[in-house]
């Protein structure tokens, strides 16, 4: 864990890329274990895209080496969120099950098995069970999600778990078109509802992300064309 400012650079996708791909082969050789790298930042920056081609190159070389654990599937049930009256608060921190993500994190750090866990559909807008699989024999864990840097509780639970932590930026204007993109493609929701999420809760979680950039070790700035 980084008590220092963040290593800034700005790169283009292919860059950073490349870039985690020889940090994490340089992990492998110094770590007797499995470990963590953690990829945050915003919603809409392309963390998950980032996360799942850093797996695939890994596992390409090693079949196995690594595996893909989202944060997202711990976004409280939709039914939940039901009950307790916070539907359209959906994506903000308190709408997910954050003490249980860290202590299911925790647990990976430390299994000898092969271990799944939850992912999240956009299609249903809710949890799927089961949705991956962490087998026994992978000792690079790529965890990624919006609130992996956040200090309040029980957000902070998270952080001393990574042993690489990678915060992903883009320009704000670009993050809100491409989450009206997003939210436009399963056509669950009208358009007006859409643009109201996006400004009320989506946009005010990307300020609120950007403020745990300095709690990360590497600072990656995308270089997009969008």
């Amino acid at each position: 864990m980084n008590d220092n400012e963040p290593q800034v650079l700005r790169l283009t996708p292919e860059a950073a890329l490349a870039l985690l791909v020889e940090r994490a082969t340089g992990m492998l050789s110094a770590y007797r274990g499995r470990f963590a790298i953690g990829i945050a930042g915003g919603p809409g920056v392309g963390k998950s895209t980032l996360a799942v081609q850093l797996v695939e190159a890994l596992n390409a070389t090693d079949p196995g080496i690594a595996a893909y654990v989202p944060m997202d599937g711990f976004h409280m049930r939709h039914s939940k969120l039901e009950h307790l009256g916070t539907v359209r608060d959906k994506g903000a921190p308190h709408t997910f099950e954050g003490a249980a993500f860290a202590e299911f994190l925790g647990g990976l750090k430390t299994a000898t098995g092969a271990v799944s866990g939850p992912g999240y559909s956009r299609a249903i807008e809710d949890v799927v069970v089961d949705a991956f699989v962490v087998p026994a024999r992978a000792r690079v864990l790529l965890v990624e999600g919006n609130y992996l840097l956040l200090a309040n509780a029980p957000w902070w639970q998270v952080r001393p778990l990574l042993d690489l932590a990678v915060f992903v930026d883009l320009p704000r204007e670009t993050v809100k078109a491409r989450l009206l993109k997003r939210h436009a493609e399963h056509g669950l929701f009208s358009e007006a509802r859409n643009r109201e999420h996006v400004e009320r809760v989506d946009l005010a979680n990307y300020d609120l992300v950007k403020r745990s950039r300095g709690r990360a070790d590497l600072a990656i700035d995308l270089l997009t064309e969008q």
